[in-house]
């Protein structure tokens, strides 16, 4: 039964994504889109493989290895369950709130702002299914990591790079309206 309700969740994503391309909203498409990827790719490893079960691709540099992370970044505040649900609906409400006055803004920083919101979505998605983030890209020099979490840096990414380099004083003024 979880089986066929995580099936159903993805063929609404992948829905959602095509009206979004449809009616071409880029943050509509950026959201759904990476949403969707992180929760299909998740669905196909824990479908193919077993907690701790790693495949090579590349020998000793890149595996798909199938890790239930009960924390954040790196691992930390394991075991943070509450915590983690959360600072996760915090921040997707925090974003609700401040994304009208981002519309304004360098698109560099709307890019961040929905990359973050939607990495973040997808990992807390995860801990409310199982109070675990299912990672699976192992570069072996690197804590394992998923789709969701490549969002969340290139946001940040754009983020920084946005503030640091590409607001003008418009743009500024603009945010805190």
């Amino acid at each position: 039964m979880k089986t066929l309700a995580n099936f159903f969740k993805n063929v609404l994503l992948i829905i959602e994504l095509i009206f979004a391309i449809i009616f071409y909203n880029w943050e509509k498409v950026l959201f759904v889109g990476v949403v969707a990827l992180d929760q299909i790719s998740k669905a196909f490893v824990m479908r193919m493989f077993v907690p701790g079960e790693s495949v090579p691709i590349l020998q000793d540099i890149f595996h798909l290895t199938y890790v239930l992370n009960p924390g954040a970044a790196f691992g930390i505040l394991s075991n943070q369950r509450m915590f983690l649900l959360i600072t996760g609906a915090a921040l997707i409400f925090a974003t609700a709130y401040f994304y009208p006055m981002l519309k304004k803004a360098d698109g560099r920083l709307r890019f961040g702002a929905i990359a973050i919101l939607s990495g973040a979505v997808a990992n807390l998605i995860d801990r409310i299914q199982t109070g675990c983030v299912v990672d699976f890209f192992d570069f072996r020099i690197w804590p394992v990591f998923n789709v969701a979490d490549i969002a969340i840096v290139l946001g940040v990414g754009f983020t920084i790079y946005a503030i640091l380099f590409r607001l003008d004083k418009n743009s500024v003024e603009g945010i805190g309206r």
